[in-house]
This record gives structure tokens, C-alpha cells and sequence, in this order.
């Protein structure tokens, strides 16, 4: 049997506010009861695993993401099990007593509309359920949802919000700025004859949700130091593009990045994308665009 400890569960994609409800829950019990404060999540994601809709899915989080932004919520350790089949095949019952016996769990905290296990038990059903052969089912203190606008929190809601290019709303529901992360690699170079070199981003995690096609205002990290940029999301019309990149020109910055790690962060959508009459055209909205970002 491991040291006991304090458990919660789940994907956690974004580890957005409705998430940090639970972990606030976890780690206040764990210090209450001087034990260890643990998230078991899983790795790949059910849907792919699943196959469900799982062609067009994607992340808000990679793993390495979702695992700092849980360790700064003050969780003690993070755990990762391999979602398979033969995981999902497991009632909630059956993962209860895995968590106990695995991870000393003597508590498990659960969300209000968490569900686990093949048979989809929530909270509320576990509790009337009873079972003393697993740990303690515990909600957190408040058990109505996180809302933002009238309207409950969720993963889905934030890559509905990001999908349409509301990153703002997106913020709002994740309590942080979402971001991508990536390294730079080699483009057209059409941005520099235009007088605005861009950085060609190649994302780490091919499953991360990219925000909707258009011209964003976003904190560019990188070389170890934030810097203000212009992001432009999508196909390039105006030269005929076909494929989606993600292009930056960071403000008042001329290093050679090929090949380094760059991550941004999306602070507003300034336009959409759209095809120009005329280079000439493109890039005077440039300029207009640069100078919003600034501001």
C-alpha cells in the first residue's frame, strides 16, 4: 500500500476555472488531513482512443502543459496512466479501488458532473451507492458549476470560443492567456521584402487547437524575454497559400530564431484573414495591424 493520499481525477484539458474549483477542493482537504495532494490523469485522450469524432478533435493542453499548470495550482505530484481499452473497459468501482490501491487514495475528489468508469457513475451516484471496499467520495465545498456569462465552464465551450477566434472569452473561462508552443522554422520569407519578417511556427503538439484563421495581437515569448507581436493565422490568400501556417512578426525584434522554441500568447483577434487586390494593399493593413498590436 503506498502513503495515503488525497486523489482527483480526470483529463483536465485547459485546466480551465471549473477544474480549479476541484483542485482548490483537493489541495486544501489534502493539507487539512497532512497528506499528499495527487491528480491521476491519462494520456492519450479517450476520444482517440475511442474513435470518437476523433478526426477533428483537438487539445487545449498538451501533457506537459496540463502537467504545469496542475503543479501550479499546488498539487503535490501528477500521475499519468495510458488510456487504452482495457482501461475504459473499468467500472467506476473497479477504478476507485485502483486509486486506492495504487495511489494510497483515501479520499477522491470529484467534480459535480464528473463521471468515471465504464458505467459513467457521477458523484452524487457514487455516494448514494456507498462502497466500502473503495476510498471516500468527496465534493467540493461549492457544487454548483464555475460560469463566466451566465453560462458553466467547460472544455467544449473553450475550443468553441477559440474556434471562433474569441480569445478573450477564452481567457476569461481558462483564467489565463491560452497559448501555443512550438519551434520556428523556415517560410517563404515573403514577410521581410514586405518589411514585416514573420516567424514560421511549427507546433509541438500536432493535436493542439489552433484559434480561428485571422490577425491576432499576441505576447511573443522567446530568446528568454516577452516581446509584443502580430500573429497571422491561415492560408495566405493574397499569394495564393494553400496550407495553414502560423506566422509572427514580433515588434521592434530582428534575431535569427530558425530552429528555437517560441510560444505565444493570444491577447485579442484584431481582423480576419483576407485576400488583398495587391502586395502594396497587404502591406499597408499591415502597418494599421502593427500598430493595434502595439497599442
Amino acid at each position: 500500500m503506498c502513503e495515503v493520499a488525497v486523489v482527483t481525477t480526470g483529463f483536465f484539458d485547459g485546466v480551465h476555472l471549473g477544474h480549479r474549483q476541484v483542485l482548490e477542493t483537493l489541495v486544501s482537504s489534502a493539507r487539512e488531513r497532512g497528506e499528499e495532494a495527487i491528480v491521476v490523469t491519462f494520456w492519450p485522450h479517450p476520444r482517440t482512443v475511442l474513435q470518437q469524432d476523433a478526426r477533428d478533435f483537438r487539445l487545449l493542453t498538451s501533457l506537459e502543459e496540463k502537467r504545469q499548470l496542475l503543479l501550479s495550482a499546488g498539487v503535490d505530484r501528477v500521475e499519468v496512466l495510458p488510456f487504452t481499452r482495457a482501461f475504459a473497459a473499468l467500472t467506476a468501482r473497479e477504478y476507485l479501488q485502483l486509486l486506492q490501491e495504487r495511489f494510497g487514495a483515501s479520499l477522491v475528489v470529484m467534480g459535480y458532473d464528473n463521471r468515471i468508469g465504464r458505467d459513467r457513475k457521477t458523484c452524487g451516484q457514487l455516494l448514494e451507492e456507498g462502497c466500502s471496499a473503495a476510498p471516500r467520495i468527496l465534493l467540493p465545498d461549492t457544487k454548483t458549476p464555475v460560469s463566466v456569462s451566465e453560462e458553466a465552464v467547460s472544455s467544449t465551450r473553450i475550443r468553441k470560443a477559440l474556434e471562433a477566434g474569441d480569445v478573450v472569452s477564452a481567457q476569461a473561462m481558462l483564467g489565463y492567456r491560452y497559448g501555443l508552443y512550438g519551434v520556428v522554422v523556415a517560410g517563404n520569407r515573403l514577410g521581410r521584402t514586405l518589411g514585416f519578417p514573420t516567424a514560421n511556427m511549427q507546433l509541438y503538439e500536432p493535436l493542439k487547437l489552433i484559434p480561428a484563421n485571422g490577425v491576432y495581437a499576441v505576447e511573443v515569448e522567446v530568446l528568454g524575454s516577452t516581446w509584443k507581436g502580430m500573429c497571422n493565422i491561415g492560408t495566405r490568400p493574397t499569394v495564393g497559400g494553400t496550407s495553414r501556417t502560423i506566422e509572427t512578426h514580433i515588434l521592434d525584434f530582428d534575431e535569427d530564431i530558425y530552429g528555437l522554441p517560441l510560444q505565444l500568447r493570444f491577447l485579442r483577434r484584431i481582423r480576419d484573414e483576407r485576400k488583398f487586390p495587391s502586395l502594396d494593399a497587404l502591406k499597408w493593413q499591415l502597418e494599421l495591424d502593427s500598430e493595434l498590436c502595439r497599442r
